[in-house]
């Protein structure tokens, strides 16, 4: 992690007490501050009252530690100052990750096709649960391993387990390689083992800050590796049972589950009109145990509703997406579809099917390089709703850490609902948009303030150097505006610095909300402001105006919301 930096203090904090005059009266406070600046021979100026009472003393920025000293000291001296303290900095604590290939994961924090995660992590990191992935089992990874615990193999048959018998308590990922065309069924084809499990299983919960390799979007959660999917795929039967067992359930001859997952991932499926009565029953008694089940819409270009378990009910069905914010070009689609997340394009929809074009654009995780038995770890990118479903697996596991109440239900609603409208163009429906990781976490772990909410959730772009501006238009309140009046802003930009954003009351009297600030390289302005807006009318239009005052870095307002 990195050190916090020593900023220099530039302004004080006085409190009044209560019965002197300077703790009611700006003029008061005023005079009293140029007395202190008299009596210690610094540039004293009172800036502003503080929404608690204090009062905002400015030293100007060529203070030194000294100053600042002999300034508070004179302050404490005086018998109508209750206290004085130096006005300090705070930062963001989601820092980058020091992963060596962090840059590589567009999908996790690019503002026009990723997930935004990184600004979730000030508030949850996946603490305390457990997410399975029904998948190949794993393949032994150093940036998986340390958060991986005990599963369970449920393949039935010794031939498509091919590790000598049926079901054991060894996940271990044996290859699900095909060594000739055919061999699978009709039309199959010969592959080599895809350790498909474990590029799932890091894009979930890889180690992060280790420096090495990926950084997992709930990389303090657990990852349990239950195996379904050998030689030629893996029965629904065996699916079924895996996900009894893996959310806490008793499977006949199996032991029980000693760390029960609240969240499994499948990034599977077949074709099929319905969903079979084993998987509904089975995801049924997973969710009925407090468990989110999340599932891959399918790789098809098709409607996901005829392929299962995406069309099971009590699921998070999850379509794909690419880097540039549109459905990806195979990606299922439809109705049932309840939310889409990046999945990647390793190459262009034109492009030789089975061939690698654009490697960057494709979803980077752990692997290992084995043609078909293990061989050593790497990494590489791949492309798939399989992909883009553990982006959710691992944005619900925040969410359950986040807070530990929340249902499967809940914890579906919220994703859908703070979602982004898709960037580029979905045919045929990609659920209710992109999934945003921040605006979720924040939406259930925030109370909302009381009072009437006014809000404009459609996204106006910022572009380098102009000025745009959002508006809601306040109806059915009587009177003035209230002098505390919560500003919510929403805003996604690469370099916050550059913006200037002000609210702009319906007679037009503007007020500044923040400055630029060519330090602050932070990325998005996700915050409450409080304004004194007493003297303006409450019904009419209002206007939130953002200007960019800079060049390289771009974004858009995403909402804002005004409380009465």
């Amino acid at each position: 992690m990195r050190a916090l930096p020593s900023a220099p203090v530039e302004k004080v904090i006085v409190t009044y007490k209560s019965q002197a005059a300077e703790a009611g009266s700006n003029t008061a406070a005023k005079s009293d501050t140029a007395e202190k600046a008299a009596k210690t021979g610094e540039k004293l100026s009172f800036e502003r009252r503080l929404a608690g009472g204090g009062a905002l003393v400015d030293l100007g920025d060529s203070a030194t530690k000294q100053d600042v000293t002999e300034v508070m000291a004179a302050f404490r001296a005086d018998p109508s100052v209750a206290s004085v303290e130096p006005d300090i900095r705070a930062y963001a604590m989601a820092v980058t990750p020091n992963d060596t290939d962090y840059t590589k994961q567009w999908d996790l924090f690019e503002p026009t096709g990723g997930m935004n995660v990184p600004a979730a992590w000030d508030k949850t990191t996946g603490s305390g649960v457990t997410v399975a992935v029904i998948d190949t089992g794993y393949a032994a990874h150093s940036d998986v391993a340390g958060n991986v615990v005990s599963g369970y193999d449920f393949i039935s048959t010794s031939a498509d387990a091919r590790d000598g018998n049926g079901r054991d308590a060894d996940a271990k990922d044996e290859g699900d390689w095909n060594a000739t065309d055919n061999e699978c069924g009709t039309g199959s084809k010969a592959s080599n083992s895809s350790w498909h499990g474990t590029h799932v299983a890091g894009t979930i919960g890889a180690v992060t800050n280790n420096t090495k390799g990926i950084a997992g979007i709930a990389y303090n959660a657990k990852i349990q590796p239950v195996r379904v999917l050998g030689k030629c795929g893996g029965s629904s039967a065996d699916i079924a049972d895996a996900i009894t067992w893996a959310s806490g359930g008793t499977v006949p001859g199996v032991p029980a589950n000693a760390t029960p997952a609240k969240v499994i991932n499948l990034s599977l499926g077949g074709a099929s009109a319905t969903c079979p009565s084993v998987y509904q029953t089975a995801i049924n008694g997973a969710v009925s145990r407090g468990t989110t089940v999340v599932v891959a819409a399918g790789n098809s270009n098709a409607n996901a509703s005829g392929f299962t378990p995406a069309n099971c009910a009590n699921v998070i069905n999850v379509a794909s997406t690419s880097r540039e914010g549109n459905r990806s070009y195979y990606s299922n689609f439809g109705a049932i579809v309840d939310v889409a997340a990046p999945g990647g394009e390793t190459r262009r929809s034109t492009d030789t099917p089975g061939t690698v074009t654009t490697p960057e654009n494709g979803i980077y995780s752990t692997l290992n390089s084995g043609a078909t038995t293990q061989s050593a770890e790497n990494y590489k990118p791949y492309q798939g709703t399989s992909m883009a479903a553990p982006h959710i697996a691992g944005l619900a596991a925040l969410l359950k850490s986040a807070k530990s109440t929340l249902t499967p239900a809940e914890i579906e609603s919220a994703i859908k609902a703070n979602a982004r409208p898709l960037p580029g163009t979905c045919t045929g429906g990609c659920g209710t948009g992109i999934a945003d990781s921040a605006k979720t976490v924040d939406a259930v772990t925030t109370t909302p303030p009381a009072g009437t909410v006014f809000t404009n959730a459609t996204d106006v772009t910022i572009s380098d150097n102009t000025t745009v501006s959002s508006s809601i238009t306040v109806t059915g309140r009587t009177g003035n505006a209230p002098a505390a009046l919560k500003v919510g802003v929403d805003i996604r930009h690469t370099w916050r610095g550059d913006l200037v954003i002000d609210l702009v009351a319906p007679d037009g009297t503007v007020r500044n909300l923040k400055a630029s600030s060519s330090s602050d390289s932070a990325d998005n302005v996700l915050t409450t402001y409080t304004v004194d807006a007493s003297s303006e009318v409450a019904n009419g239009t209002w206007k939130l105006q953002v200007r960019d005052v800079a060049t390289g870095d771009t974004g858009y307002i995403n909402s804002w919301s005004l409380t009465f």
